[in-house]
């Protein structure tokens, strides 16, 4: 079987090699990939994700949190939970990964062109939504003014924190961070992301919100959202859920009528939002 058709084979991963480890926070790590085989141009869509396959380990979706203008590499933000992520944050430059995908339905990036985006992020939920914020510095000015909100544990566990220093520096945008337990030497906000609303420069009517990070985050985010002023085809959701093929076949991620992997994982609040009230649905 040719290169060419194996790449049309959602089922069949390619070897990528690890090409950069890079340490965040004392339990998540940044790892960069580079097709083998002189594979061309990896084009994705931000929050889009990929199953990686970690030989003799296992499988697992990790969503891309690179810059989708940069197309000859792939790149994960992982945090060591289990068996499986701990075996792909431990690899070192040049092992080889497996790589299906990428596979779901992104961001709107394109639908969002003439508006302000405000993006809400909460802990490792950074990660999916870090390619929007460099496909909008990419092309500032097709897009209005950009607002993030972001909220993690502790000051340590707070994502690139060089990269929130320089895009607090770009033209019409607005960083604002927020940590559970800040420290005799946290000078920021403490609280839950939600507080951080009332220091954000909205202008509802014409704004997209997207939302990533725990659940309930996500829940009470969209609601304070409403309350704000957007309506709820306005706000954008990440979901996660247990998948397995990330093709619709399995069925490990339903979700009510939805399939995370091929419906999602970014869904509109007016799509989930009355099943988000459901416990353990």
């Amino acid at each position: 079987m040719n290169s060419a058709a194996i790449a049309l084979e959602p089922m069949m991963p390619q070897t990528h090699s690890v090409r950069e480890v890079i340490k965040e926070t004392p339990d998540t790590f940044t790892l960069t990939l580079q097709p083998e085989d002189g594979a061309g141009a990896i084009g994705f869509q931000p929050g889009q994700f990929s199953m990686l396959w970690v030989f003799g380990v296992g499988e697992l979706p990790i969503s891309i949190s690179g810059d989708p203008g940069k197309q000859d590499r792939l790149v994960y933000t992982v945090r060591s939970v289990g068996k499986a992520t701990n075996a792909f944050v431990s690899q070192k430059p040049g092992a080889g990964v497996g790589v299906r995908g990428p596979f779901g339905i992104g961001w709107p990036v394109d639908a969002a062109r003439g508006r302000d985006l405000v993006i809400v992020a909460g802990g490792i939920g950074l990660a999916p939504l870090r390619p929007v914020i460099y496909h909008v510095l990419s092309h500032r000015t097709e897009y209005g003014r950009l607002v993030l909100l972001y909220g993690a544990r502790s000051p340590r566990d707070l994502l690139y924190r060089k990269e929130l220093a320089s895009w607090a520096r770009q033209r019409d945008t607005q960083v604002l961070t927020t940590v559970d337990y800040g420290g005799l030497s946290w000078r920021n906000h403490v609280g839950v992301v939600t507080t951080l609303l009332k220091y954000a420069r909205l202008r509802p009517a014409q704004s997209v919100a997207m939302l990533c990070g725990p659940e309930i985050m996500m829940r009470f985010v969209a609601r304070d959202l409403e309350g704000h002023g957007f309506g709820r085809r306005q706000i954008y959701l990440s979901m996660e859920r247990n998948m397995k093929c990330a093709v619709g076949f399995c069925g490990h991620c339903q979700y009510g009528p939805h399939f995370i992997c091929k419906d999602g994982p970014v869904f509109t609040y007016e799509q989930i939002g009355p099943m988000m009230d459901k416990y353990e649905l």
